[in-house]
């Protein structure tokens, strides 16, 4: 009787890929794609086209930039340290990068990790944001310490407020590789990807492409022309957003995260302890949580670099979300992305 009732449940219960679909056709979009998993299955889906010149289908298997969930990978790497003993969350960042951090001494790990430590966004400065279009400009090379001097130069109103800031883990990224004597890249393979197999997720560092398949990125100049954004060196985000992956791979990467199989208990512990923001979710170490209108709570983090946007969420009971969003000449809504995580997470 048992046996019957678990067949009939994994009958009943199924993936909710046809309306997601429909969802993802609504989106403001030239491409979407999306994956939805389980503990016994997973659903893959895509809308809209690689390219406006060809007009190819997009396909579920494309590669994207991951934008800000590279903080995810980073902070995950970090928390290693800390369980092999090299590093301690709320030691000051000064005991690594000694002299290297404005007010260092009293700046812990932890504050850099869940952006507590009140430092300066680079990104916030004319011409240092991913997010918009720089002309030539976006095959220039940045070097970290280029970026933190810019950082470094200017200075957050002392509002007690949380500030979500790129530098924070420019220097996290730099942590690592002070400590580890590797580049913070070659820590993330050796660490994450390659333990795990996920050959479609790489650090480009200098290079401007992204892998086959994958959609174009485009942007809306003021004029409401469209230009094409995909090619660009990533260096401009390094540790904090230079990443590039793909669905199925990211899937992979959470699940693995948050059931324990990437730290011990107690560091998963420590990035699931999260603060608020008052920006519509609660921020761990490289973990947003959101919580849905349906009361679900979800882990994960979003990431925008132009031309692309990725959102990847899993809940507790093993069922994940994962999409990726190249917008045309608007962004979609909040509301529409939600809608999308309320229809895999919130009960059917």
């Amino acid at each position: 009787m048992i046996s019957f009732l678990n067949l009939l449940m994994a009958a009943v219960v199924t993936l909710p890929g046809a309306a997601v679909q429909e969802r993802l056709e609504a989106l403001p979009k030239t491409a979407a794609l999306v994956r939805l998993s389980d503990e016994r299955t997973a659903w893959a889906g895509a809308a809209g086209v690689r390219d406006l010149r060809s007009g190819r289908p997009a396909a579920p298997e494309g590669h994207f930039r991951i934008g800000s969930v590279t903080k995810t990978f980073v902070a995950t790497v970090v928390l290693q340290l800390v369980d092999e003993g090299k590093v301690a969350l709320d030691d000051p960042i000064d005991r690594y990068l000694p002299g290297q951090v404005p007010d260092g001494g009293r700046i812990t790990v932890r504050q850099i990790l869940d952006h507590t430590s009140h430092l300066h966004d680079y990104m916030s400065e004319p011409g240092y944001s991913t997010n918009r279009w720089r002309g030539k400009d976006r095959f220039r090379h940045y070097s970290p310490a280029a970026l933190l001097k810019v950082a470094f130069a200017g200075k957050l109103p002392d509002d007690g407020r949380w500030h979500y800031s790129n530098t924070n883990y420019v220097v996290a990224g730099l942590l690592v590789e002070k400590v580890t004597g590797r580049p913070y890249g070659e820590e993330v393979a050796r660490r994450i990807l390659r333990p795990l197999g996920l050959r479609q997720t790489s650090v480009p560092g200098d290079r401007p492409g992204l892998p086959e398949p994958h959609a174009r990125g485009y942007e809306p100049l003021p004029g409401g022309d469209l230009v094409d954004a995909t090619l660009m060196n990533p260096s401009l985000d390094w540790a904090a957003g230079e990443m590039i992956s793909t669905a199925r791979d990211l899937d992979r990467f959470f699940d693995a995260l948050l059931t324990g199989k990437l730290t011990s208990a107690a560091s998963l512990a420590a990035m699931r302890t999260a603060v608020p923001t008052g920006a519509g979710f609660d921020y761990g170490l490289g973990l947003q949580a959101y919580r849905l209108p349906c009361g679900t709570k979800v882990w994960g983090h979003s990431g925008e670099l132009i031309g692309y946007l990725t959102f990847a969420f899993r809940s507790d009971d093993g069922r994940s979300l994962t999409l990726s969003i190249n917008p045309a000449a608007r962004n979609p809504s909040t509301e529409q992305v939600m809608e999308i995580a309320a229809t895999q997470f919130c009960d059917r």
